[in-house]
């Protein structure tokens, strides 16, 4: 009995830090957070990035979706304001923070070193790479790894000029490389005419791909790819730098919808 109750107080004693860990600095506290609830509105840079950032051009129901979406709704919940999309441009969706255009920028971001010295980030998913090519090609259907693909009878294609092209050169240094010219998601009809065994492709379009090319395999094989650490990057929403109150609140409740989170990006996977 005693140990009953001890264990249901430690319980409550986390909750309640949960909650609290959730409840918006209070005022005073948080310069942004105190400057929103007098504007009454949470302004957010948006441009779209699939799968954590959608627009809708239907003319019917919200016009974003994603997990990031998701994610803003909930903050401007929580603060008890209205959320107001602001349109941003590649050039733009950084120094609008620091000029003070948005709140945030929800137009999902890539963390890396450059951008980590003028704003902090808010992180709730990644992106990586996957590898593919036919199932009936003996090369690649007998590759179990990723590893298994870096050798002298394995040839890999690359878009020259493209994102994967410094990666595969340094992942692959024992394979035979096969740069083409071109753009898009990967080089398929190199797979496709057997000029190459296997192929790079960013985790998100290989969904849509395979429902269009049928035949194709995939490395990792695990959750088909899905959780690759292939070129992985930490993917989140921005913010302007020295803000730790501010911060912190907005971590506490991306960790706590974590779950809901990976849900819905995987629905909007899926239906590409």
């Amino acid at each position: 009995m005693i140990k009953t109750l001890a264990f249901a107080a430690a319980a409550a004693v986390l909750m309640s830090g949960a909650v609290q860990a959730q409840e918006p600095p209070a005022a005073g506290a948080s310069p942004r957070i105190d400057a929103i609830r007098k504007a009454g509105e949470l302004r957010v840079g948006v441009l779209a990035n699939i799968p954590w950032l959608v627009e809708n051009t239907s003319g019917t129901g919200e016009a974003w979706d994603g997990p990031v979406w998701t994610l803003a709704k909930e903050y401007a919940k929580l603060l008890n304001v209205k959320l107001t999309p602001v349109l941003v441009s590649h050039e733009t969706k950084v120094p609008v923070l620091a000029a003070n255009q948005v709140d945030m920028t929800i137009s999902p971001l890539a963390e890396t070193p450059e951008r980590l010295k003028v704003v902090d980030f808010v992180l709730y998913s990644n992106t990586s790479v996957c590898m593919f090519g036919l199932a009936n090609n003996p090369k690649f259907a007998g590759a179990k790894t990723v590893d298994a693909l870096n050798s002298p009878d394995v040839t890999i294609a690359y878009f020259t000029g493209g994102a994967e092209e410094a990666w595969v050169k340094s992942r692959f240094p024992n394979a035979k490389l096969r740069g083409v010219a071109g753009s898009g998601a990967a080089p398929v009809e190199e797979i496709m005419a057997k000029r190459a065994d296997a192929t790079p492709i960013n985790r998100v379009p290989l969904v849509g791909l395979q429902k269009k090319v049928k035949g194709l395999a995939v490395l990792p094989q695990e959750n088909n790819c899905q959780d690759s650490t292939e070129k992985a990057s930490p993917v989140g929403l921005a913010i302007d730098k020295n803000q730790d109150s501010y911060a912190t609140w907005l971590r506490a409740v991306a960790k706590r919808m974590e779950t809901q989170l990976k849900a819905d990006e995987q629905r909007v996977v899926n239906a590409l």
